[in-house]
């Protein structure tokens, strides 16, 4: 394949420091940096929301207000631009019925039309911009629509006809399924129906896989998975249609957002040569849960949304087995109610044992990364997973079960001691997590060896610049296959 420079537009619902609602906002907020010091010409561009302060990012406009074919006749759009990162270029589709008038970034019973004003906004602003890509990198299915878009009425306009896609899969949970009049706004009526789809609906991720010129998840493992029923969530048969064109690219971490030795926000900063130091951060943390202050009784720790696919339906056994068994359990999260009130429960059962933070707060989840000597991750699914990852640069032991990323990522001591970094457990039962936790609890009492946990996974390289080599690589077969044609 050429090396030669590549024009990448990027395209997301959400990218740190603009908009963030959950892990994608992280991806878009990074790896358009990564991919952009190999030498490619990469832009981010996103929606600008009602929440996003021009001011603050020195945003400017663009041109004049131009048009996007949609609804009963067209939509009016501004563009506006700045720059992030590494001087990242980035741009705003700004419009004031759909995207600036609104206070978060989803949850709007409007949301397909929101997306679908974005998608056609983006495709349009290239001609304001007067810059053409050759790839254009969309992110789930708010931005899968775009393929489609390409693959059918664009294709007439000669400018649009040699942009080839790539569609980044970060969770096949969410599919922006809605009514077939969803067409109708869009000015898409052609837009054909596939198996996949229930009768009267579109389904946005699954037309995007339909239509992408190449296709990945955030894992390597995320790719296989998903081609099964478990883990397909009603696309694995239009998956292995496709699976010739199906990737998986490890997500990165951020080295300059997550490193101890410089963190402002735990009580003592540390390195893989400096461990020692980190005792300071178990301890404030055992302060702050209200634990007793015990620098010898395992602490286990957990950043997670507390819901079913996280591994919740695991938990009270396997809570109930730590504090009976002398260990310390610290957990920060919010999710569904019926989690809050069981760990509520369980904080209230084993006080000397267990506190829960039922609130999202960065500053106590890096605490926890910090401080905590195992990091437990039982997700039913977990495409890539970054929890495991920022543990491990903070020498913290990860715990995980053996799926997506986390598989990926961790490597279990018994099954190559030499190079291991955590503990990983299978089936998706108490009885298998407990298992793993208990022989990381055994692990932890010989020191040596566990020091040797930590320094491994501290020196493990989850950094961005691998993962934006292998997506230069997926540009370059996406347009390989565009130009070959068909899809």
């Amino acid at each position: 394949m050429s090396d030669a420079p590549l024009k990448v537009l990027y395209l997301a619902a959400e990218a740190v420091p603009f908009a963030k609602v959950g892990g994608l906002a992280d991806v878009a907020g990074t790896l358009p940096s990564a991919i952009r010091a190999l030498g490619h010409d990469v832009r981010l561009m996103l929606p600008r929301y009602g929440t996003i302060n021009s001011d603050a990012f020195n945003l400017q406009s663009i041109g004049d207000p131009f048009e996007v074919p949609v609804g009963p006749g067209k939509e009016h759009v501004h563009l506006i631009g700045g720059t992030a990162k590494a001087d990242l270029p980035v741009y705003l589709i700004w419009n004031e019925q759909y995207f600036s008038s609104r206070d978060r970034v989803y949850g709007f019973e409007d949301d397909a039309q929101r997306f679908c004003v974005f998608g056609q906004g983006a495709l349009a602003a290239l001609k304001v911009l007067d810059w053409k890509p050759d790839v254009i990198h969309v992110n789930d299915w708010h931005t899968a629509v775009v393929p489609t878009w390409l693959k059918m009425d664009r294709r007439r306009d000669p400018f649009y006809r040699d942009i080839a896609t790539l569609l980044t899969i970060h969770n096949l949970a969410y599919q922006g399924i809605t009514g077939r009049l969803i067409l109708t706004f869009a000015q898409m009526e052609s837009v054909r129906h596939l198996a996949v789809e229930q009768p009267g609906t579109v389904n946005w991720l699954a037309q995007g896989i339909a239509h992408a010129d190449v296709i990945n998840t955030v894992s390597q493992r995320y790719a296989q998975e998903i081609l099964e029923p478990d883990a397909g969530m009603g696309l694995d048969s239009l998956l292995h249609e496709r699976k010739d064109r199906l990737f998986g690219v490890m997500n990165g971490l951020d080295y300059e957002q997550w490193n101890p030795g410089v963190d402002p926000n735990i009580t003592s900063r540390f390195d893989v040569a400096s461990l020692n130091r980190r005792a300071a951060n178990k301890a404030a943390l055992q302060q702050q849960a209200r634990l007793p202050v015990r620098p010898d009784t395992p602490l286990i720790g957990m950043v997670s949304r507390l819901d079913d696919v996280k591994g919740m339906s695991l938990m009270q056994p396997v809570v109930n087995w730590l504090a009976e068994h002398g260990a310390q359990f610290a957990i920060v999260g919010t999710g569904r109610p019926e989690y809050h009130a069981l760990f509520e429960q369980l904080q209230a059962q084993y006080a000397e044992s267990v506190h829960v933070f039922l609130k999202f707060d960065d500053v106590i989840a890096r605490r926890i990364y910090a401080g905590a000597d195992i990091f437990l991750m039982p997700s039913y699914i977990e495409p890539c997973g970054l929890g495991q990852m920022i543990a491990m640069h903070y020498g913290c032991v990860p715990v995980v079960r053996a799926t997506g990323g986390l598989a990926d990522t961790v490597i279990d001591l018994g099954k190559n001691p030499d190079i291991s970094t955590g503990f990983a457990f299978h089936e998706y039962t108490p009885e298998a997590c407990i298992r793993a936790l208990d022989r990381a609890m055994q692990a932890y009492r010989d020191k040596p060896l566990w020091r040797a946990l930590q320094q491994r996974g501290m020196n493990a390289d989850f950094s961005w610049s691998t993962s934006a080599e292998v997506y230069a690589q997926l540009y370059h077969r996406a347009i390989a296959l565009h130009q070959a044609g068909g899809t």
